[in-house]
């Protein structure tokens, strides 16, 4: 059976040429980058060229403000919690009702802890209130957390003019960006249009590196402590020995997307355009969620209404179509997802929802694939559906839209 990957958003393949850059430091340059003998030497010398590609690529000036780390979960908890340990006498942190949950649980945890927390909200659109923001910075706020692009909908935030309005407002707050979906896929230059972002995010599964490493930005002179201690590697920032072979892969990688950025911006945005025009025009009662506000090139997430999205994952599993009913972290939850209850989808779309990702990797047949599958799966579990009126073609009113209709 053929594959056809359209859960990129969740990880994505490892490019060959990663893989061919990283094998060398498996069986030939395994030396520790730490220890003082020659050979050892030359592996530490890879991964400062590794740190100043990955700046460079970022327009982030010194390289030694990029740390390494595991994951970008491991970035978002050293930003999160090393700025919350830094800075102990402010106590109020702004993040929004989207994030990813290796930065909305984080914030949730502190706020256990005693901190105050504002969840901004979005509208049915996905996007932030400019005038919310505003409003929500105070005098005791510490840090603002924002993610760049969301993972389930990819509907892009305005994090530069967010993170200038920030230090505008006030200087001493610290602006973190999780950007782990959108490197590779948009420009990003942190001494130019982003030069009021203090911390920002990301990992390299996300852009064909291997699963296990990570990078964090530090802005020179941004107050965050270390999240891991016990040694000094990553000039004291990090304890543990450098994963040299995936900071290589990582580095390979990041040449490899800014080489192939364009391609995002057309190849793969009109792939995923195609797709979410042809399901338009076979399916009836779906929506695209997200669809107008500024989204990355390569997302699309539909809801269909009256089914649920973990029988068309199953579904589709059996033709061989990999998709995603949210974000990869919490499928298996029956919980409809937070980000598209945060968008007031309605209840007959919010349990049938399916996010498609792609990458430069991905075909006209992939779509087409699933093109094919898709409607016919959708109208199959329909007919099944006890949301679903088989004899007029639309959905039953549920009891909460019933409600709702007769309090709007």
């Amino acid at each position: 059976m053929r594959i056809v990957y359209a859960d990129n958003n969740a990880t994505t393949q490892v490019a060959p040429e990663v893989y061919e850059a990283m094998i060398p430091f498996f069986t030939e340059n395994y030396f520790n980058p730490s220890s003082m003998y020659e050979p050892a030497r030359s592996t530490a010398e890879v991964v400062a060229r590794s740190r100043e590609g990955i700046a460079r690529h970022l327009g982030a000036g010194d390289p030694k403000q990029i740390l390494f780390t595991s994951c970008a979960s491991e970035s978002n908890n050293t930003a999160i919690q090393g700025v919350v340990k830094a800075n102990p006498t402010r106590r109020h942190i702004i993040t929004t009702s989207v994030e990813h949950p290796a930065v909305l649980e984080v914030c949730r945890d502190i706020e256990r802890g005693g901190f105050d927390v504002t969840f901004l909200s979005v509208d049915q659109d996905g996007n932030l209130d400019l005038r919310e923001f505003v409003r929500a910075l105070r005098p005791d706020t510490l840090l603002v957390t924002v993610m760049h692009a969301n993972n389930e909908t990819g509907v892009i935030f305005p994090v530069a003019e967010l993170a200038r309005i920030t230090k505008e407002t006030d200087s001493k707050i610290v602006f973190h960006t999780d950007a782990t979906q959108s490197i590779g896929k948009l420009p990003i230059d942190l001494q130019r249009e982003y030069r009021h972002v203090d911390l920002l995010s990301f990992s390299g599964h996300k852009l064909h590196a291997p699963k296990g490493i990570g990078a964090l930005y530090i802005r020179r002179g941004t107050p965050c402590r270390p999240l891991l201690i016990g040694g000094h590697q990553e000039g004291g920032r990090r304890a543990g020995t450098e994963n040299v072979p995936y900071i290589v892969a990582l580095a390979k990688a990041m040449d490899l997307a800014m080489a192939n950025l364009d391609e995002e911006q057309t190849k793969v945005r009109q792939l995923r355009d195609r797709l979410e025009t042809s399901l338009a025009e076979r399916i009836s009662h779906i929506q695209i969620n997200g669809k107008a506000a500024p989204r990355l090139p390569n997302t699309s997430n539909v809801s269909c209404y009256s089914i649920e999205g973990e029988s068309m994952l199953f579904e589709l599993s059996e033709y061989g179509i990999c998709a995603s009913s949210g974000s990869a972290c919490t499928s298996g939850t029956l919980e409809p997802s937070h980000v598209l209850r945060a968008l007031n989808v309605p209840f007959m779309a919010v349990h049938g929802s399916i996010r498609f990702s792609f990458s430069r990797y991905n075909t006209d047949d992939d779509i087409d694939r699933i093109i094919e599958i898709f409607p016919e799966i959708v109208t199959r579990l329909r007919r099944a559906s006890p949301y679903w009126d088989a004899k007029t073609n639309i959905p039953r009113q549920s009891a909460e839209d019933t409600v709702h209709a007769k309090n709007s």
